[in-house]
């Protein structure tokens, strides 16, 4: 049984799916538990750059049991472990019964921590470790956020804290705002305000912040830029308004600001396997802290409409697990 959809933007559905051949340096996975993220999102939608071959099983990160291998020495070793998994092109998503997948996107799983768990510690809690990482590197000691409502905006806020790294957070509601003062956000600022560009552009300029990171892209990327001081890194790491970006050269000319991109597979596909595995070993360190998800509801894979529906109208709720039958 696999979520299945036939072509961009079309409809899900769940059937049975012949499993393709395990090949050497793959692994077959039971899956046991699967989230729905904004990146899943964006490839339901078919807004992704590279579009796979379809029908495609959708889900990016997952949690199971290896019950097979292909053949090779990583491959083997996994066999019969709990593992946090993601998915590999055109071999199918996580939100399925069984998954392949390459044995260089699984990770064991502590005994520690059960499957529901496992399942969420990939997409965010990497996502959230890079941008500490990028912002350490890059010698920034103020960020700017935006979309900081979401589950991986309130771990920033968490992270920042621990690693004395000052956050500002741009949300677009009043009741987001106090949802993020009361984890212990300092600076939260409503889009949606009148003023809110003036007001964005006298903080960052007083707390010299100069790494903005950007989840929403289109016209907002203009108002982040004009708002950032002089010598500032702009990051697109994601496209909510499903907008194109359009900008005044001369803020990147003159103002010597720069605007890159972050993808977190293109981003951990640098790394080593050993920087990997310490970063896995750190998420689940703090996975009851400061890398901490809530769930607030979990489906059957049958029911991939009903989740959906929920998940996208209360993204800033917590999580949304599929747990797949025992």
């Amino acid at each position: 049984m696999a979520v299945r959809q036939d072509e961009p933007n079309g409809p899900l559905y769940t059937t049975s799916v012949a499993l393709p051949h395990v090949e050497k340096g793959e692994v077959l996975v039971k899956m046991g538990a699967a989230p729905i993220n904004p990146s899943d999102i964006g490839v339901i939608r078919g807004t992704y750059l590279h579009r796979p071959n379809y029908p495609i099983t959708p889900g990016i990160e997952g949690s199971g049991v290896v019950v097979a291998s292909g053949g090779g020495f990583l491959a083997n070793f996994y066999v019969g472990k709990r593992v946090i998994c993601s998915s590999t092109s055109d071999k199918g998503g996580t939100w399925a019964e069984y998954m392949i997948t390459s044995a260089m996107k699984v990770i064991p799983l502590k005994k520690s921590i059960d499957l529901e768990k496992g399942a969420m510690l990939i997409v965010n809690p990497m996502t959230a470790l890079a941008f500490i990482e990028i912002a350490k590197r890059g010698k920034h000691k103020t960020i700017v956020n935006t979309a900081a409502a979401s589950v991986l905006g309130q771990m920033l806020i968490k992270l920042c804290k621990k690693e004395k790294i000052e956050l500002i957070n741009i949300v677009r509601r009043p009741e987001q705002v106090e949802l993020l003062k009361e984890i212990g956000a300092r600076y939260v600022l409503n889009s949606e305000l009148d003023g809110f560009e003036n007001e964005l552009k006298s903080l960052s300029d007083a707390l010299n912040a100069s790494l903005f990171l950007d989840a929403i892209a289109g016209s907002f990327t203009s108002k982040l830029l004009t708002a950032a001081p002089n010598g500032s890194t702009i990051v697109v790491y994601a496209n909510l308004s499903r907008e194109d970006i359009t900008i005044d050269p001369r803020f990147i000319i003159q103002g010597d600001k720069k605007i890159g991109g972050f993808y977190l597979g293109n981003y951990t596909t640098r790394k080593s396997i050993v920087h990997t595995l310490k970063t896995a070993a750190k998420i689940q360190q703090l996975v009851g802290s400061e890398l901490n998800s809530k769930v607030q509801k979990q489906y059957a894979l049958q029911d991939i409409n009903e989740a959906l529906d929920f998940y996208t109208q209360n993204m800033t709720g917590g999580k949304v697990l599929f747990v797949m039958k025992a």
